[in-house]
């Protein structure tokens, strides 16, 4: 018992990078979020699961005000998020997100899709931003592509381009929501290793996700999330051999059979 209690304390050792306190969310009569208490350490990869409409993806997107929230705070490196206006876009700037559908801009190439952040947001010379641009694109494996358009790119090469894109801006902390379940099954490895990849360069990341393996091998720690409440969290180890709740038992029951 000892033992898997140091385990699923070791998150709050790490340097606190992201805080989300007493955050609840609705969408009118719907409570989305419910008192959710979540803190992320520098460099710690958070792998967020549950059933469908659990509240996952609402939670990430909270942390970087896409969704505003009704009571709460959320902290990033210790700085509050604030309502909007430029504190809001200095801030979100550092938050990296990457969405089922990968929302490049299809008249421009991969190249320019990718300098575009850090030369509008981060004032960013352009042979500046193409140089990390370039070393972006190889790190995800997509050099080659660099002058081409997205329409020419396969599903599992835009996103990878998304993950170049965000990792432009140089953020601290990166967001996966659901990055591969707009992908055939081919291409969804391609995006994972690339995700795994970042995590063990240190990058702090929240990924939501219906991947198992991915939060099994790639996770520091699995939140388990149902009816807009945290239910559960631990390390993957723990939690996917020893679940606590009766939700989250019944939960990798459907799906681990399959």
């Amino acid at each position: 018992m000892t033992a898997a209690k140091e385990e699923t304390s070791t998150p709050s050792t790490r340097d606190p990078l992201v805080q989300l306190r007493g955050v609840n969310k609705y969408f009118g009569e719907m409570h989305a979020l419910k008192d959710i208490n979540l803190t992320i350490g520098r460099g710690e990869v958070v792998v967020v699961i549950g059933p469908s409409g659990s509240g996952k993806s609402t939670l990430c997107r909270t942390i970087n005000r896409l969704e505003t929230i009704s009571e709460g705070s959320i902290t990033i490196d210790g700085e509050e998020l604030p309502q909007e206006g430029k504190e809001l876009a200095r801030l979100r700037a550092d938050v990296g997100m990457v969405f089922q559908s990968f929302n490049l801009f299809a008249h421009k190439t991969i190249l320019e899709n990718v300098t575009l952040g850090p030369m509008k947001v981060r004032r960013m010379k352009k042979a500046e931003a193409e140089q990390l641009a370039m070393q972006l694109l190889e790190r995800v494996g997509v050099e080659a592509q660099a002058q081409k358009y997205p329409a020419q790119l396969s599903g599992g090469q835009q996103q990878r381009v998304a993950i170049a894109r965000a990792l432009a801006m140089e953020p601290k902390v990166m967001l996966f929501d659901e990055p591969t379940s707009a992908l055939d099954p081919e291409m969804i490895k391609e995006v994972l290793d690339a995700m795994v990849s970042l995590a063990q360069g240190g990058m702090t990341m929240v990924v939501v996700t219906h991947e198992m393996g991915f939060a099994r091998t790639a996770g520091d720690r699995v939140v388990f999330m149902a009816d807009g409440e945290i239910v559960e969290e631990n390390t993957p180890e723990e939690f996917f051999t020893h679940p606590r709740s009766d939700r989250a038992k019944d939960f990798l029951g459907k799906i681990l059979k399959h």
